[in-house]
C-alpha cells in the first residue's frame, strides 16, 4: 500500500543494550527507535546471544528452517522480542553452534560465526517472504548481505531491495582467506571481484562495492577514509561519489543527568554546578580522591586507535609535576601493556589516580557526571560518542582534531568554541591540551557558562535520523 511506513531492516553485531562492546551497539540502540518514532517501520536484527538481556526478556519464536553452509548442515532459527521493548521489532537469528555465544567477538571461527548470521538471515526472509523497503547493514559482520541479495540465485527475491552500508570503523574489515569461499552459498563466480581485495575475501571491500549507497559516521572520516583505512583507500576514493557521511547521535532519553538512574544526584543546567560537585564528592570518595582539585577523565577501551598507549606517559608527565594539581580518573581495558602500567601508576599515585580496569556501564555514567574534562587522544575515531555523552553531563571535552571528533568539538580560541583541541596524537600535545583546561578551569566564570553551553548543545539523533530518511526516500523512489 502507497500509505504503508517504509520498512527498513538494520543487520548488526551489537545492540544495546541486548549486546555492546563498543559505539556500534549504541548506535544501533539508539537510531532505529529514532526512526520508528519518526514514522519508519524498523527492525534491528542481530545474532542470539546468551546474555542477561535475552534471559530477562521474553522471545516468540517466529521462524525456523535448515540451510548447508558448505558440507556443515545448519538449524535456525529467528526469535522476537515480544514487546518491543527497545522501541522498534528485535529480531534475534540463533544458529546452534555458531550464532548462541555469550560474547560478541573474540572466537576463533568468527568468519564462520557472522557468514552464518547473514546466511540465516537471508534464508529466513527468503523462506517468509519478507521484502523490505531497505537492507541497512552495518560494518563488516554484515558486509556480505548486498553481494548474496544480487548475486546468489537463491535470494533472486531480493535483487531489487536497495542497501545501506554503514561505516562505524574502517580499520577491522573481516578478512578471509579464500578457502572460505566454499562455505558461501551458490554465487554467480563471474562476480567473484566483488568480493576480493588484495587477494582475500574482504566482506567491508564487498559492502563498499556491492550496497546502493553507503554512510560514514561523520563527514570527517568519510573523508579521512580516502587517505587512512587500513588498505581499502583506493576503494573509498573509487566509490567515495555514492559516500555519505552523518554524524551519529546520542539517545538523549539514556544519557540524561536529570533522569539518569545510574546517577547519586541528578541535575540540569540551571544547576550544573552543585549537581556537579555532588557527583564529583561521591565518585572521589569511592576513589580515594579530592574533590576540590579538578577531575580529568579516560573512558574507553585501551587501544592503539584510542591513544590509550599514550596514556600511562599523559598520566605520569602530570602527575609526578609537583607543580600540577589535578586528579585522575580511568576506566577502560584492552591492551594488557596499558592495563598494567595503570594499575602500577593508580598504586604509585594514590590520591591522585583512580583507576577501574574492565567496563561497568553505571560507572562511565558516573564519571560523566563528575569529571570535569574527558580526554580523548585518539589516533583514529570515525564519530566518536564519549566526547558527546560527556557535553551533555557538563564535561568539557580534551580531544585530538580527527574524524568525528574534528566535527563535533570546537576548540575554545575559536569563535564559539566550546572544547579544547589538539593537532597530534603526541604525548607532549595531549599534555599541554590537559595544561589549557587547568587554566580553563581557574577561570571560575567561564568555566560556568561553557558547562552550560556544552550541555544546551543538540547532539540528539533527531537531526541524524531526518538524514537518514532522506537517504531512504533517495534510494526507494
Amino acid at each position: 500500500m502507497p500509505n504503508e511506513p517504509k520498512h527498513i531492516i538494520h543487520l548488526s553485531a551489537e545492540c544495546y543494550p541486548v549486546a555492546k562492546v563498543g559505539g556500534l551497539g549504541d548506535v544501533l540502540g539508539a537510531l532505529p527507535k529514532y526512526l520508528q518514532q519518526a514514522g519508519l517501520r524498523t527492525w534491528v536484527v542481530m545474532p542470539w546471544y546468551n546474555r542477561p538481556f535475552v534471559q530477562s526478556h521474553e522471545f516468540e519464536r517466529v521462524y525456523a528452517g535448515n540451510f548447508h553452509q558448505g558440507s556443515r548442515p545448519l538449524e535456525v532459527e529467528v526469535y522476537r522480542e515480544k514487546e518491543d521493548t527497545l522501541g522498534f521489532g528485535l529480531y534475534l537469528v540463533k544458529i546452534p553452534g555458531l550464532v548462541d555465544r555469550e560474547e560478541p567477538y573474540g572466537y576463533t571461527d568468527e568468519s564462520e560465526q557472522f557468514m552464518a548470521f547473514q546466511h540465516g538471515f537471508l534464508h529466513w526472509i527468503t523462506e517468509a517472504d519478507i521484502v523490505p523497503d531497505v537492507i541497512h547493514c552495518h560494518d563488516h559482520h554484515t558486509g556480505l548481505i548486498p553481494f548474496l541479495m544480487y548475486h546468489c540465485d537463491r535470494f533472486a527475491g531480493l535483487k531489487n531491495v536497495p542497501t545501506v552500508g554503514t561505516v562505524h570503523n574502517g580499520q577491522y574489515q573481516g578478512w578471509m582467506d579464500w578457502n572460505k569461499a566454499i562455505l558461501l552459498p551458490p554465487f554467480d563466480t563471474w562476480k567473484w571481484g566483488l568480493l576480493d581485495w588484495d587477494r582475500v575475501i574482504n566482506p567491508l571491500g564487498a559492502l563498499i562495492k556491492c550496497c546502493t549507497r553507503f554512510t560514514a559516521v561523520s563527514t570527517g572520516y568519510l573523508d579521512e577514509l580516502i587517505l587512512q583505512a587500513n588498505g581499502l583507500e583506493r576503494l573509498f576514493a573509487m566509490e567515495r561519489a555514492k559516500g555519505v557521511g552523518i554524524v551519529n547521535g546520542i539517545d538523549t532519553t539514556v544519557w540524561n543527568p536529570a533522569q539518569d538512574t545510574m546517577l547519586p544526584h541528578h541535575y540540569r543546567v540551571s544547576n550544573v554546578q552543585s549537581g556537579k560537585r555532588k557527583n564529583k564528592e561521591f565518585l572521589c570518595d569511592a576513589y580515594g580522591l579530592d574533590p576540590q582539585k579538578p577531575l580529568f577523565a579516560y573512558i574507553g577501551r585501551f587501544a592503539g586507535e584510542k591513544g590509550a598507549d599514550l596514556l600511562p606517559d599523559i598520566i605520569e608527565n602530570l602527575l609526578g609535576d609537583a607543580t600540577v594539581d589535578l586528579n585522575i580518573m580511568v576506566l577502560g581495558s584492552g591492551d594488557p601493556q596499558v592495563q598494567a602500567s595503570i594499575a602500577y601508576l593508580a598504586e604509585k599515585y594514590p590520591g591522585k589516580l583512580g583507576a577501574y580496569i574492565g567496563y561497568q556501564e553505571e560507572l562511565s555514567h558516573r564519571i560523566y557526571a563528575a569529571a570535569d574534562f574527558l580526554l580523548m587522544p585518539s589516533r583514529v575515531e570515525p564519530c566518536g560518542l564519549n566526547q558527546l555523552y560527556s557535553m551533555r553531563y557538563g564535561t568539557i571535552p580534551i580531544v585530538r582534531s580527527t574524524g568525528g571528533l574534528r566535527d563535533t568539538v570546537i576548540d575554545i580560541a575559536e569563535q564559539k568554541g566550546y572544547g579544547i583541541t589538539f593537532l597530534n596524537a603526541y604525548v607532549a600535545d595531549a599534555v599541554e591540551a590537559v595544561h589549557r583546561a587547568l587554566s580553563l578551569y581557574h577561570d571560575k566564570q567561564r568555566m560556568q557558562q561553557l558547562r552550560k553551553h556544552v550541555m544546551k548543545l543538540d547532539f540528539s539523533w533527531d537531526k541524524s535520523a531526518i538524514k537518514y530518511m532522506e537517504l531512504y526516500q533517495n534510494i526507494t523512489q
